[in-house]
């Protein structure tokens, strides 16, 4: 059975690809990091794209689960953008930002989650 984190991560991801969010990962962090539960993972590929993304994963996810995020950091320009749900943290990222700072493989050990239907 999925807990509430896990059920949040994959509302999160489903968001993303309503707006056509690419490469949507879902990791699980449990008894790796302190820092959250699950993180979930999606680019864009255009400043006006991540701000779309940022905008319909807020507004969905509340929508869907009646969550909010506690915190957002980061702006569309400056290519990263987080939005903090506490047990979740979705990064939404430009393409070469993601690739640059390769975050699956920072977080290597954690398990992919399966989201889609």
């Amino acid at each position: 059975m999925a807990s509430d984190s896990q059920s949040l991560a994959v509302a999160c991801a489903k968001a993303a690809d309503e707006i056509q969010a690419e490469d949507i990962r879902v990791l699980d962090l449990r008894g790796l990091s302190s820092l959250t539960d699950f993180m979930v993972l999606c680019s864009g590929n255009s400043m006006p794209h991540l701000k779309a993304v940022m905008r319909d994963v807020e507004k969905h996810v509340q929508d869907w689960t009646g969550e909010k995020p506690l915190h957002a950091e980061g702006k569309a320009d400056s290519r990263w953008v987080v939005l903090d749900y506490v047990d979740v943290m979705v990064h939404i990222l430009h393409e070469e930002t993601r690739e640059r700072y390769d975050l699956e493989n920072l977080w290597g050990d954690a398990k992919s989650i399966a989201w889609g239907d």
